[in-house]
């Protein structure tokens, strides 16, 4: 009985990682609503290591007025990567006060580094030319619950 419960043990733990991993999108997250001008974003919200880990990865789409707002608990330099996300992103490096500091277009499943161009604790993934199409440049304003009081 012992020998069966050895293995039995064995087996289950082996199967633990594979059953923790992120092999798809993360599409559960809490969202937010965000105020870039007089457009509206809807962003899930990114809060902990394991949900910033994954960010975006194997989306294969997502609709024009949704993003991902990364927050850390501190400002920082950022980088980002594309490595596992399939949609062609830009993000938007954002100071506590809902500034955004620099964008960066991101091309899919890449390993090229994006960083902020000064610390920032958050970080807004759009899809690609979300911003530029929107007249929205490095200086505006976002405005939400994470912008305020900063």
């Amino acid at each position: 009985m012992k020998k069966l419960f050895t293995v039995l043990l064995g087996c289950a733990l082996s199967l633990g990682p594979r059953v923790h991993a992120q092999d798809g999108p993360q599409m559960n997250l809490p969202r937010i609503k965000i105020g870039a001008g007089m457009h509206l974003i809807e962003a899930q919200l990114a809060t902990n290591s394991q949900q910033r880990a994954t960010g975006l990865m194997f989306r294969k789409e997502m609709p024009a007025s949704e993003g991902m707002l990364f927050v850390f608990e501190q400002a920082s330099e950022q980088c980002f990567w594309m490595k596992n996300t399939l949609i062609p992103l830009t993000a938007a490096f954002v100071a506590d006060d809902g500034t955004i500091v620099n964008l960066a277009d991101m091309k899919p499943q890449t390993t090229d580094s994006h960083c902020s161009a000064r610390p920032v604790r958050y970080v807004l993934e759009m899809n690609l030319g979300w911003f530029g199409k929107r007249g929205i440049k490095a200086g505006a304003k976002l405005s939400g619950k994470p912008f305020q009081g900063n």
